[in-house]
């Protein structure tokens, strides 16, 4: 009686449920980081089997390296599409059916490499030094601004995928344009009408809801959104059953030397630090609110654990680079599904990694990804970067940053002209002193740099007058 009392209120993350349990939270666990996972890959061009294998891959090495104490899943990140936009651009590389060229994933994994090093430093500072030394080198003026050009910068990317650039109207070009805006307008009110699991979910509906008016159109005979799976999506696999048709490893490559691409994005490692670290203050107020239920006390804190959450985000990042997958962060969606559910068992992601692994080398679903109309993606993808330009308003509202303060003003506005300028005038390399600086990257060590230089007489003030 007491054991079902136990399991009633929520699994710790020591705690197994019983595998019939387990299989189905765990299977839970991958519907909810699976959207945006996916997401990230259509947008950047990397291969949706690839990211999907790297996630699952990313998250159990975590789990391993944390000791099995911190329940997260690891997931691809929105914050890096800018800065693999940007090194494409300046290597010359566009897409292909959606698919970027071997080679230019290649040098991006090189750049992602070398991102993780930023994470493991900030938990090696953090492991030695406290967690003052990384919100002194790293406070919300310079995390929330760089997570708002991050967004911002991708306005162009979202605008044209979601409108086409036609000089005349066609019945093609209106019907695309009517299912990107079916398609933001129904995950906007999926995410903010829907509650408990479905909740979770706005964006896996609102591409649902956008295929859906996409497959009316098309039953209609107005137009044919959806796309024919990329030849490259199968091309690059390692190895295929028969034609590949129903099976098919996913499509690995190696890194390639690329400083423009280390240049362009491992200063980006710098805006999920934050992130990372919010992650870990709500998971264990969470996980300590069901001990607390559980009659229960944890044998340790998980706040104290966030040195090693940010170094295996870092080796996590350069475990999917080096198999072709983007770079990545701990994700709020499960996060919060462990929230609503109670169940914070570890186990329970391991599982949900290996079926993630699992399910990426199967065709048919990979095929159903990559069919999804560009309208979709389009609309999505207004919703999602403002939303990541919010978020960097949200940072700085939640860390109290004085706006009447002349140095968080010159920080911010520095930050935000050079990155947002970068973009627009130079289509994101600035060219300074003869090298191409990406503006995002700029823009980090600019801010990074003038606000420990402002800071020097301010730290010397409040010592001579405590």
């Amino acid at each position: 009686m007491e054991k079902k009392h136990t399991a009633a209120v929520g699994y710790l993350p020591e705690e197994r449920p019983t595998r019939g349990k387990l299989l189905l939270y765990a299977i839970q666990q991958v519907i909810v980081m699976f959207p945006a996972t996916v997401t990230v890959a259509l947008v950047t061009g990397f291969q949706v089997s690839t990211t999907i294998f790297a996630s699952g891959l990313a998250t159990l090495c975590f789990i391993l390296i944390t000791g099995r104490k911190i329940p997260l899943y690891y997931g691809s990140s929105f914050a890096y599409l800018t800065a693999i936009a940007s090194m494409c651009a300046a290597e010359g590389f566009e897409k292909v059916d959606g698919i970027l060229p071997t080679e230019a994933i290649q040098y991006a994994q090189f750049g992602i490499i070398f991102s993780g090093l930023i994470s493991i430093a900030a938990g090696l500072l953090i492991r030695f030094f406290g967690k003052k030394v990384v919100e002194t080198i790293l406070p919300a003026t310079i995390t929330g601004p760089i997570a708002m050009i991050i967004g911002l910068t991708l306005a162009g990317n979202a605008l044209s995928d979601a409108i086409p650039n036609v000089a005349e109207p066609t019945s093609e070009s209106t019907a695309w344009v009517v299912v990107s805006l079916i398609t933001l307008l129904s995950t906007i009110l999926y995410a903010k009408y829907l509650k408990g699991f479905l909740g979770q979910l706005p964006l896996l509906l609102g591409v649902l809801t956008g295929s859906a008016a996409a497959g009316i159109i098309y039953a209609a005979g107005w137009a044919n959104l959806f796309r024919a799976v990329p030849a490259a999506a199968l091309e690059a696999s390692i190895w295929r059953l028969g034609d590949g048709s129903v099976f098919a490893v996913p499509a690995f490559s190696l890194p390639k030397v690329s400083w423009t691409a280390v240049a362009a994005i491992m200063p980006i490692a710098i805006a999920t630090i934050p992130e990372s670290t919010a992650h870990m203050y709500q998971l264990d107020i969470y996980v300590n609110d069901v001990a607390r239920r559980k009659g229960k006390k944890m044998k340790y804190s998980l706040i104290d654990l966030l040195d090693r959450n940010l170094i295996g985000d870092g080796i996590c990042d350069m475990i999917s680079g080096v198999i072709g997958g983007p770079a990545g962060t701990n994700y709020g969606e499960n996060i919060s599904t462990m929230a609503i559910t109670k169940v914070f068992s570890v186990p329970v992601l391991v599982a949900a990694a290996v079926i993630a692994m699992v399910i990426s080398f199967f065709t048919p679903l990979i095929r159903v990804i990559y069919g999804i109309p560009l309208a979709v993606i389009g609309g999505l993808e207004i919703y999602l970067f403002g939303a990541i330009a919010a978020q960097g308003i949200a940072i700085m509202i939640e860390k109290k940053v004085d706006m009447f303060s002349s140095k968080n003003i010159a920080v911010i506005a520095c930050i935000m002209i050079i990155g947002i300028g970068g973009n627009y005038a130079f289509g994101g390399n600035i060219p300074l002193f003869g090298v191409q600086i990406p503006c995002i990257a700029g823009a980090a060590v600019f801010g990074i740099l003038l606000n420990l230089l402002l800071g020097i007489g301010e730290r010397r003030t409040k010592t001579e007058n405590p």
